[in-house]
């Protein structure tokens, strides 16, 4: 998937509320942009980072900027939105170009299912059980080549793993889908340090039939593209 438009260079001077960061372009001007991305981005917010930026001139918008990438030099990059892997996702499994996840006849986003809760795909398909798809995006890694979620404490993630045990449970087939937004990681795993009730409540998910699978991307400041499954370990 292709940024709208060009992305520009710029230097990260604070991240704050979550989604704003002040930043400073090459020219020396001071802006602010939007930051997709609701996690505590551990690692990936510090002062001085070199980082990438899309431009935009929507009157709707109050922020003319928003912040997309964290360059980490000699070709590797993180993508911070979370909502833009999402987007790819679906139309590679709308193209049954996600490996594991083909045959299925029609794809729907954000569908209602357990309790209150959305599943981020719905894939179905004739003489086959309905797969519930659930994605996060990770972006930590605190070791050479290793991709670790969640980067914070996350109750959300935890339920739908309960959620998803549930449907497994039912007899349809339930996946949790990681989607590693870093060109650097070889290997994904659990951050149990950092929330050890998310880590039990996957191995209890994995032990009622829920299915773990792990992408990454292939990312540059023109576009961000699905690329291969990663090997996944819980631990």
């Amino acid at each position: 998937m292709r940024f709208q438009t060009p992305l520009v260079p710029a230097t990260l001077i604070r991240r704050y509320k979550r989604f704003l960061a002040d930043i400073r372009l090459d020219d020396g001007r001071e802006v602010t942009a939007h930051c997709a991305n609701p996690g505590s981005m551990l690692g990936l917010a510090e002062e001085g980072m070199r980082i990438w930026i899309e431009p935009n001139d929507d009157p709707k918008r109050k922020l003319k900027w928003a912040w997309k990438l964290v360059d980490h030099g000699a070709g590797h990059f993180t993508g911070v939105d979370t909502a833009l892997p999402n987007r790819a996702l679906k139309a590679a499994l709308m193209a049954g170009d996600v490996p594991g996840l083909t045959g299925y006849d029609t794809v729907r986003p954000e569908q209602k299912y357990g309790q209150n809760s959305r599943i981020d795909f719905l894939l179905q398909g004739a003489d086959r059980p309905d797969a519930y798809v659930e994605v996060k995006s990770v972006t930590l890694s605190r070791q050479p080549g290793l991709a670790e979620f969640p980067d914070s404490v996350t109750a959300r993630g935890r339920k739908h793993l309960e959620e998803l045990a549930l449907v497994a449970q039912g007899g349809q087939r339930a996946v949790m889908l990681y989607l590693v937004q870093r060109t650097d990681a070889t290997r994904v795993t659990l951050a149990a340090d950092i929330d050890p009730a998310y880590a039990a409540a996957a191995q209890v998910a994995a032990a009622a039939g829920v299915e773990f699978m792990a992408l990454d991307c292939t990312i540059t400041p023109e576009a961000v593209r699905l690329n291969r499954p990663l090997p996944f370990a819980q631990s």
